[in-house]
């Protein structure tokens, strides 16, 4: 397979370690190497063996995901797929911020799955596992190609950032959604810059990504928010969770949702070593909500789900297009059906 593109690093220090494989991961190595303007964070180059990720089971709206990176950071102190670094024989504290596995040829394989015949068109979803804008997309630049890929084969796509970055590619979102549903939604935990501070410490200010919500409707492109996660005690009084659902509604939100914090093995050891620092008055609180379980008890996760209204739909004229796109979609399957068949009609004389 074709090496990856030279790299804006490569006159950084690097250890080229082809033929070799990261501990826990069955893949090539291309080379690893820090950048002093990344602070600290080392980079893993590897040459995966597929793109595509099937999603087991069916409980979640999508089957197939893509993940460019795995590693985060962001370095949010509740972030679920912390333990995923685990498999990788690395630990889900520091190395899961600082050791970030970057599958530099994922655009090359998802555009050869996307072209096998047996390929359905299904949607494809991207930040269910780690933040695809994160720091080194800015570097890098995966998700151009992955989008254009895509949108050459009409597949419908929904993104999760906490980055505004992905308004960088907003020309190939609104290109990709002239043949394809698409959706770039964002998570906003809280707008406290002090919890945004201490618990995101890694992220672009969430009221940035607030723009970016108005701007991808004002694009056309449906942009929702995740109020996720709310986290007893810390980022769940009512005040806070109505200015993020009144500003995203504002922004055109095409949806709203709060999710309660879970803590499953791996996360649950950093954030709780977070908390007994940062608030340690909540340590017990949370040692009885999550005692022996990941997830919080229903009647906390029902009061927490209870405080993110749904948002009124805007009527803003600025968020028409998002509807015109939508019903010039609706269109297409009918305007090609009547294409073939004048077609058809044509070729009798």
């Amino acid at each position: 397979m074709q090496h990856s593109r030279a790299m804006r690093w490569d006159s950084q220090r690097v250890e080229r370690e082809k033929g070799r494989s990261l501990p826990g991961l069955d893949v090539e190595r291309v080379r690893t190497f820090d950048a002093p303007e990344a602070l600290g964070i080392n980079f893993h180059e590897v040459r995966a063996k597929s793109a595509l990720n099937k999603v087991p089971g069916d409980y979640l709206p999508f089957n197939y995901t893509v993940n460019t990176f795995r590693g985060c950071s962001h370095a949010c102190v509740f972030c679920f797929a912390r333990n995923t670094h685990t498999y990788l024989d690395l630990n889900a504290g520091r190395d899961f911020e600082r050791e970030i596995i970057v599958k530099v040829n994922a655009p090359e394989l998802l555009r050869a799955e996307l072209a096998r015949p047996s390929w359905k068109r299904e949607l494809v979803a991207i930040g269910t596992n780690t933040d695809p804008y994160q720091w080194a997309e800015g570097r890098y630049s995966l998700m151009p190609p992955i989008i254009e890929a895509l949108r050459d084969y009409s597949t419908p796509l929904s993104v999760l950032s906490k980055s505004s970055l992905p308004l960088r590619d907003l020309d190939l979102y609104v290109e990709l959604a002239q043949v394809a549903d698409v959706s770039v939604n964002f998570s906003v935990p809280t707008l406290d810059e002090k919890i945004w501070r201490e618990t995101e410490p890694h992220t672009p200010h969430p009221r940035k990504r607030l723009e970016a919500v108005a701007k991808f409707n004002e694009a056309g492109i449906p942009s929702g928010v995740l109020v996720a996660p709310l986290m007893p005690g810390i980022n769940d009084s009512p005040e806070l969770v109505e200015e993020i659902v009144s500003l995203a509604e504002q922004a055109g939100a095409t949806f709203v949702n709060g999710i309660a914090l879970h803590l499953r093995p791996g996360v649950k050891e950093v954030f709780m070593s977070w908390l007994s620092a940062a608030r340690p008055d909540l340590a017990p609180r949370y040692q009885h909500l999550y005692e022996g379980r990941a997830y919080a008890p229903t009647t906390e996760r029902k009061r927490i789900g209870d405080l993110v209204r749904a948002p009124n739909r805007s009527t803003d004229p600025r968020y028409r297009r998002r509807d015109q796109l939508a019903e010039r979609r609706r269109r297409r399957p009918a305007e090609a059906e009547a294409d073939r068949a004048e077609d058809a009609q044509t070729s009798l004389f």
